[in-house]
C-alpha cells in the first residue's frame, strides 16, 4: 500500500473510529494479526507483554463475535484495519 493510501486509512479511522467498539489499541493489534504477526511479535512491536496481546485478542473476539485468527484477518481487511496484500 502506498503512503498516500495508508494516510487516508489512518485519517478515516481517526474520524470514524474502529468498528464494533474496538479500542484504537485493539484495532492496532488486529492490524498486526492481519499482517501475519505472532502474539510475541505483536508484543515486541507494541512494547507490551504477550499476555497483554492475548487480552486484547480475547476482547477483539468478544466484541466481533468471531472465533479464530483467520476470521479476524478477513474482518480486518473488510473494515480497512489492514492494508490489502
Amino acid at each position: 500500500m502506498g503512503a498516500s493510501c495508508e494516510r487516508t486509512r489512518r485519517h478515516y479511522l481517526a474520524l470514524a473510529g474502529p468498528p464494533d467498539e474496538l479500542t484504537p489499541r485493539e484495532a492496532e493489534v488486529l492490524g498486526h494479526i492481519a499482517a501475519g504477526l505472532s502474539n510475541t511479535e505483536i508484543a515486541a512491536a507494541l512494547f507490551v507483554s504477550a499476555a497483554t496481546v492475548k487480552t486484547h485478542i480475547n476482547h477483539i473476539f468478544t466484541k466481533t463475535g468471531l472465533r479464530d485468527r483467520a476470521q479476524l484477518v478477513g474482518y480486518a481487511f473488510r473494515h480497512g484495519l489492514a492494508p490489502p496484500p
